[in-house]
């Protein structure tokens, strides 16, 4: 059978699987991965060169130093000033969303939510303001905050290693260009608009999971002030990565031992802190990233997507389509996923018609993180969906109006600042 044929066979099976999720999103990756090799598309080498690939390490060392700040019990501090802050439940909708928008940024969007959904249910308790009033504008919150650093989802990582595939660069704050934006223009629409469409119930939740809030008493300060100094040592070196002449991931993997070697976290926290199901998918998926390139199967879907726009469609239109096609998918499956899967075809599709690969992958990754209107679009939306009380259609009836405000944001700052065909 013809290896392009085969690529697009194996594209299918992860769509499906990544969607359906009767197999875990890791397992699938490297179920693929190695199908590719098994049938010959790729060889060994070439399908397991995402595991040795730089981002991973960087992946992982920043696992280890986001990781600390939660183990000391430094990220549940940051969270408590929100309380000192907001006293009506706007105003502390508006505060939760700052705190948890700028830490998504420089930590794991996942980990972030993680660890503060139950310093929101203990304000809410507190304040006797609804959880499930709470609890949505938060995980809404770590998905837009993620778009402000190159290391604040998997999915930048994987755009930002699309791009040096190709010889190009990416900055640190590259995505903040247009995440900063969305991430206000979130934070208005809930101050103003998006809190009316909020469930009214009043602390619908029944689930205790989260009730049961960590005592980090026992944790020296000087543990958790570290922990704070070495996070913001590690992205400082990561923004001036050109003038000290250090690569990202070894600035991070420096971060990482010096939380291990002066005793913030023992090895064992360290380790436990990695998110292998993460590793694996990256890894994974980019042995598909390969097979689509390498094959022509990519070139196949641009070209099959160029036809149906149209031979003459505008450079709106095409940045309008990717990103559509992105946010569409991201609502039904992983966003991880749905960036794994559409970097490589969008990479294709850039190839295919000259345009700068910076704008379809700016649209792709910026487009897959939109993950508003389901409680499947990413891991954050599920942690929250019985906590809060929440139904299918809450997330329908307060994400989609922000997904529409992403939208029109997007389609005015990316072809401005990522022209398709720039002069």
């Amino acid at each position: 059978m013809n290896p392009a044929v085969i690529t697009l066979l194996f594209l299918v099976f992860a769509i499906v699987m990544f969607v359906w999720e009767k197999l875990p999103l890791s397992v699938t990756s490297m179920v693929v991965c190695i199908g590719l090799v098994l049938t010959g598309v790729l060889d060994s080498k070439t399908a397991f060169a995402g595991f040795v690939n730089s981002n991973v390490i960087l992946f992982v060392a920043m696992f280890i130093v986001g990781g600390a700040l939660f183990e000391t019990g430094m990220a549940n501090k940051i969270g408590g000033i929100v309380t000192k802050f907001a006293k009506t439940e706007r105003q502390l909708i508006v505060a939760i969303m700052v705190i948890v928008g700028f830490m998504s940024g420089v930590l794991s969007n996942t980990g972030t939510a993680a660890v503060l959904i139950p310093v929101v249910i203990g304000i809410s308790a507190k304040s006797g303001f609804s959880r499930s009033r709470l609890l949505m504008p938060l995980v809404f919150a770590a998905a837009l905050g993620g778009n402000l650093s190159i290391i604040g989802a998997p999915g930048n990582l994987m755009g930002k290693t699309a791009l040096e595939d190709l010889g190009m660069t990416m900055s640190f704050f590259e995505y903040a260009k247009v995440g900063l934006p969305m991430l206000i223009a979130g934070i208005i629409y809930f101050a103003f608009i998006g809190y009316k469409f909020l469930p009214s119930g009043k602390n619908l939740g029944d689930d205790t999971a989260f009730d049961e809030h960590q005592d980090f008493s026992h944790v020296p300060v000087w543990k958790q002030n570290l922990s704070l100094v070495i996070l913001v040592a590690t992205i400082l070196a990561m923004i001036f990565e050109k003038q000290i002449g250090v690569k990202l991931n070894i600035s991070g993997s420096i971060g990482a031992l010096a939380l291990i070697i002066t005793g913030v976290i023992s090895e064992k926290e360290a380790i436990k802190s990695i998110d292998l199901k993460t590793i694996f998918l990256f890894g994974g998926t980019l042995s598909l990233a390969s097979a689509l390139n390498d094959t022509g199967a990519g070139v196949m879907i641009a070209e099959t997507v160029i036809n149906a726009l149209g031979p003459n469609a505008s450079p709106f239109i095409l940045m309008f389509a990717i990103f559509t096609i992105s946010m569409v998918l991201t609502n039904f499956m992983s966003n991880t996923a749905t960036t794994a899967l559409m970097v490589p075809i969008a990479v294709s599709f850039a190839t295919s018609i000259g345009a700068d690969p910076r704008a379809v992958i700016m649209a792709t990754v910026i487009g897959g993180s939109c993950a508003y209107a389901t409680p499947i679009g990413m891991p954050a939306n599920t942690m929250v969906l019985t906590a809060g009380g929440y139904k299918f259609k809450d997330y329908v009836k307060a994400g989609l109006p922000l997904i529409f405000v992403s939208l029109v944001l997007c389609m005015i700052l990316l072809p401005i600042l990522y022209p398709f065909f720039p002069n």
